[in-house]
């Protein structure tokens, strides 16, 4: 946890590089027909085929969307003579060359959904799906203004504010059920019980910074941060007031001496499909899903604030990119920059606060897809969906056309505009008797660092191998 918590919590606010709490989605695949995890989208869906997942390899996530690129703060040295990689801190890199790949509000999220079992069966009248999962979220929005003042350009007040950073990990039992209720209506819902691993959350609001007559800053504002993890502590280090006799400690570190469960909660999918032929309108079929309705109650609550003291800050500097003779690889870099972010946020620990529930970011979908009538292996559909999840909110629509030439393999393309971005996605599926493997992305990769991380801060991944029967 302290990984987590100091490197990419912290870290991640000022690289900006790597995060809103996302569902298992793979969009491009709602209107594949045997995509055999349909029904993490919708539970009314089923599958022509009962399967077993492989462990851990039935079905991987990695997503990552942005409505910025790391273009924005990591520069090429400007320096012909430099071979280091540099971040928009250096001191040849100018605001406008930065602001240039800003939005006033820089959004990101990251998530990482691994399917550790799950197995789907016909019986009991309908079709039945056991699923054991873990989840990691990461969400991050920072303002334009912390960009700017970490640039320093020389103004005496900058007034800055929702700088919100969340990291969520749980893991998942989940049981769903979906049913032909008549010709043309079927009916799905899944129960989940939610194992809750570890949430942290760092909130900072009316924040401004005033430049004084020796050239450091007044920091003033609210932060707070709230941990629900098992056996965490805060480390702390002692700092003098700025305006008034004596000293007051402050949070350095983030530890934690074992792990271990620290939430427990309970989640609900609702889903339901309805075919149109009857009404008059051949091929078309209907659909709506509201999925990840639920908590999880946390057993511990470290919370840290900063007590609204004004401190002084010496503000932010920078360091290279690319590892060098002294070993300052990232893993240092980000320790560095977590460093610099602790004094900025000036968090005092106030102890456990006793248990804390959080909701699950619930999303909507709503579906239509249509079968040409004069050659059935060919579909469109189109899928609309909200994430309702306060400050990381997020809407998207998706058009896709797919194609079905056999029985056995099935496939699509598909572009999107959401929240973040604009995007292009395809899904291929392969499911013969006795095996499915299947692969596809929300969002093409386009151009990445050497550490693969994409300029655009958007790429998805999906894939997974099943035995059938």
């Amino acid at each position: 946890m302290k990984l987590i918590s100091k490197k990419y919590i912290l870290a991640a606010a000022l690289l900006a590089s790597v995060g809103t709490t996302m569902a298992q989605d793979f969009n491009s695949a709602y209107f594949i027909d045997d995509y055999k995890y349909r029904h993490d989208l919708n539970p009314a869906f089923g599958n022509d085929q009962s399967y077993v997942s492989l462990p851990a390899l039935g079905n991987l996530t990695v997503k990552m969307q942005g409505n910025y690129g790391i273009d924005g703060v990591i520069f090429k040295n400007p320096n012909p003579n430099g071979k280091k990689t540099v971040t928009f801190l250096h001191p040849d890199i100018t605001w406008d060359q930065v602001k240039g790949n800003l939005k006033d509000n820089n959004k990101l999220s990251a998530n990482v959904d691994i399917t550790i079992l799950s197995a789907g069966f016909k019986g009991f009248g309908g079709y039945n799906t056991i699923e054991i999962n873990e989840k990691t979220s990461f969400g991050l929005q920072v303002p334009l203004g912390l960009f700017e003042f970490a640039k320093n350009t020389g103004n005496n007040r900058y007034d800055f504010s929702d700088l919100r950073v969340r990291v969520q990990s749980y893991g998942e039992i989940a049981f769903g059920h979906s049913r032909q209720i008549t010709q043309d209506l079927r009916v799905g819902a899944k129960v989940k019980v939610l194992l809750g691993l570890g949430r942290a959350n760092m909130e900072m609001d009316n924040v401004t910074a005033d430049l004084t007559n020796t050239n450091q800053w007044l920091i003033s504002g609210q932060a707070k941060a709230n941990f629900n993890v098992k056996g965490m502590t805060l480390k702390e280090k002692e700092k003098k007031y700025n305006n008034k006799p004596g000293k007051y400690k402050y949070v350095s570190e983030l530890d934690v001496d074992g792990a271990g469960l620290n939430g427990f909660g309970l989640g609900l999918d609702l889903g339901a499909t309805y075919k149109m032929d009857n009404l008059g309108v051949e091929g078309l079929t209907l659909s709506a899903a509201l999925t990840d309705l639920g908590f999880i109650s946390w057993s511990n609550n470290i919370q840290a604030s900063n007590h609204g003291e004004t401190f002084v800050f010496n503000g932010f500097h920078d360091i290279s990119v690319n590892e060098d003779r002294d070993n300052n690889t990232i893993d240092k870099q980000a320790d560095d920059y977590s460093d610099q972010l602790a004094d900025f946020a000036n968090l005092q620990n106030d102890g456990d606060q006793g248990s804390e529930s959080s909701m699950l970011a619930a999303t909507a979908r709503l579906g239509a897809e249509y079968i040409l009538p004069v050659y059935k292996p060919v579909s469109f559909g189109l899928l609309l969906q909200h994430r309702f999840d306060g400050d990381y909110s997020w809407s998207e629509g998706r058009l896709s056309a797919n194609y079905k030439p056999l029985t056995w393999i099935d496939g699509g393309v598909n572009v999107a505009v959401n929240s973040f971005t604009t995007s292009a996605g395809w899904v291929l599926n392969i499911h013969p008797k006795a095996f499915n493997f299947f692969i596809g992305m929300d969002h093409i990769l386009g151009k990445t660092t050497k550490e693969f991380i994409p300029l655009s801060s958007n790429m998805s991944v999906n894939l997974g191998m099943n035995v059938t029967f």
